[in-house]
C-alpha cells in the first residue's frame, strides 16, 4: 500500500546519530512524520552528530536565518597525528610526538578566537565550477582555493589530557571544525586531527531540545506532531506587526503600505487575524512582503491579482 504523505508546518529539532547523512537523516523523519515536504538548515557530516533541524512544509521558507546563523559545537581532538581528511575517516598521513604543556595550549587557543582565516578543506561539499571539492579528491585533483574569513566567538577548553584536547567552539557561517583543529595542531606543533564532533546549538536552538530516532520512534503519532515547534520559532527576536486582512490583501497583491508603525527598519513578522501570515520588509513608513504563507499568497492569486510572491508547493 502507497504511503500517504500529509500537510505538515514547524520545526523539529533532531538530534542526529553517527554515521548517518544529514540528507538521510531527513528522510527517514519525513517518512516517519509522514510530511508531504521536509529540508534541513545546515548539513552535518556523517561522523558528526547533533542538533539538525528539520523544517516541515512553510518553514522551509522562513529556515535562511538558520543557515547564516552561528552555531556551537563539541569538539574532540587527537593530537600527535593528520589525517587525509582531517577527521578520523582519513588515512594517517603524519604522525608526531606530543611535547605539548597546558600553557602551550592556553597560548595557542587564544590566537584562534575572534576573526581568523580558513583554507576551506577539499574533503567539503563547498562548490568550484558547480561540483562539490570532494568529487575533485576522489579523482586525484586539488583545486586552489581562497582563505575565507571567518569569526570564533567562543572557544573554550574542557579537558586537555596526554594526546586529546576537548573543545567548545562558537563560531560563525562557514567555519569548518576540522580546518580548526589541524590549525590548531600545527600551531602546537605536533598537528591533530578530529575524532568527535557534536552540534550543540544552532542560533537560539539548543540541543538539550532535541529529540533522537529512538524517543521519536517509540511516540504516538500525536506525540510526535506536538514536537513540532511553530513556524514562529524560527525568528523569536523579529518585532511583530500586526495587520487587518485588508492589509493583508495588499501585501499578497505585491503592494506596499505606508504605515508609521514606529518599528526599526528590517524584517518584521507580520501577524493577521488568525496569527502569523509572513514576513515584511520595513523601510521607513513603508511596508514591502518579503515571504508570505502559501495560502495568503493563493488566495491572492484566486481571486484574479498579480501576485509576485513566490508560491512554493
Amino acid at each position: 500500500m502507497a504511503r500517504t504523505f500529509r500537510p505538515l508546518d514547524g520545526v523539529l529539532l533532531f538530534d542526529k546519530p553517527l554515521e548517518l547523512s544529514s540528507n538521510t537523516a531527513l528522510q527517514k523523519v519525513r517518512r516517519l512524520f509522514q510530511a508531504e515536504k521536509a529540508g534541513h538548515t545546515g548539513t552535518l557530516d556523517p561522523l558528526a552528530t547533533g542538533l539538525l533541524p528539520v523544517c516541515f512544509g512553510e518553514a522551509t521558507k522562513f529556515s535562511n536565518a538558520l543557515l547564516d546563523a552561528d552555531k556551537t559545537y563539541r569538539a574532540l581532538l587527537r593530537l600527535g597525528q593528520t589525517t587525509t581528511t582531517g577527521d578520523a575517516e582519513g588515512e594517517i598521513l603524519s604522525e608526531h610526538p606530543v611535547e605539548v604543556q597546558q600553557s602551550d595550549v592556553d597560548i595557542v587557543l587564544a590566537r584562534f578566537r575572534g576573526d581568523i582565516q580558513q583554507l576551506p578543506p577539499m574533503h567539503s561539499a563547498l562548490k568550484h565550477q558547480g561540483k562539490p571539492l570532494y568529487e575533485y579528491i576522489r579523482k586525484g585533483e586539488t583545486i586552489e582555493r581562497e582563505l575565507r574569513n571567518v569569526v570564533i566567538h567562543e572557544l573554550v577548553l574542557h579537558r586537555f589530557s596526554g594526546n586529546e584536547m576537548d573543545i567548545t567552539v562558537r563560531c560563525s557561517k562557514g567555519t569548518y571544525i576540522r580546518t580548526l583543529a589541524e590549525d590548531i595542531g600545527a600551531s602546537l606543533g605536533c598537528g591533530a586531527h578530529l575524532i568527535g564532533l557534536r552540534r550543540t546549538a544552532i542560533a537560539h536552538f539548543d540541543l538539550k531540545d532535541a529529540y533522537s530516532w529512538q524517543q521519536l520512534e517509540a511516540m504516538s503519532e500525536s506525540e510526535r506532531v506536538a514536537c513540532v515547534l511553530p513556524l514562529e520559532s524560527l525568528m523569536p527576536d523579529m518585532p511583530k506587526l500586526q495587520l487587518d486582512a485588508g492589509q493583508i490583501k495588499r501585501l499578497a497583491q505585491g503592494q506596499r503600505l505606508g504605515l508609521d508603525t514606529g518599528l526599526p527598519d528590517g524584517k518584521v513578522s507580520l501577524q493577521g487575524p488568525q496569527g502569523f501570515v509572513g514576513v515584511g520588509v520595513l523601510l521607513g513608513r513603508r511596508l514591502a512582503p518579503d515571504r508570505l504563507l502559501s495560502n495568503v499568497a493563493k488566495q491572492a492569486a484566486n481571486q484574479g491579482f498579480y501576485c509576485p510572491i513566490h508560491i512554493e508547493q
